[in-house]
């Protein structure tokens, strides 16, 4: 997106605002950050964030709504910031239960690719990979085949990374594949 189209949009917007009551002011606003943190660049989206001092409250306010969010029984939590639709990073943001930053994980690795391993569940490959970026259903084989674009260096820099799962929602073997340009 232009900046001159990203400025017509945001006064359109602006715009439909004021004929808007304050709830419907409110929600709008909060679509548009949301908006804006899906497309901020990695470098703002993750600036003067600090292990044992950004709070919760910080996280949110500058990073926004997370696509997932796990409380564990010890009061941690974990949020998903996939940067997509299919983009090449998705962050796991860990919280500790005083609610202060942890780390803050780039999960589209091949060391993390490496350890989905045959009957995992959605659930599990889910928590460790975040949301995949396509998801193809293939009613005849029976499969369903989850993939995540990332950055896996060498000759053609990005890949595709896929976990096939059987009817039983399990996995059952992975694959990788080339990304295809000027489709």
């Amino acid at each position: 997106m232009s900046l001159k189209s990203l400025g017509v949009t945001l006064l359109m917007a602006c715009f439909a605002l004021t004929g808007c009551d304050q709830q419907q002011s409110d929600q709008a606003v909060q679509k548009l950050k949301d908006f804006f943190n899906a497309v901020k660049p990695d470098a703002l989206l993750l600036k003067d964030m600090t292990p044992g001092v950004t709070t919760e409250a910080q996280i949110l306010a500058q990073m926004g709504k997370p696509e997932t969010a796990r409380t564990f029984t010890d009061g941690s939590k974990r949020f998903e910031y996939p940067r997509g639709p299919q983009g090449l990073n998705t962050y796991m943001v860990d919280i500790d239960r005083d609610g202060k930053l942890q780390a803050i994980t780039q999960v589209l690795t091949a060391a993390n690719f490496a350890k989905i391993r045959s009957g995992m569940t959605e659930d599990e490959v889910r928590r460790l990979l975040g949301k995949p970026g396509q998801i193809a259903v293939f009613p005849l084989k029976p499969e369903t085949v989850w993939s995540w674009k990332w950055r896996e260096g060498g000759v053609t820099e990005e890949g595709i990374f896929n976990v096939h799962f059987d009817q039983g929602q399990r996995v059952y073997t992975t694959s990788r594949s080339d990304v295809i340009r000027g489709r």
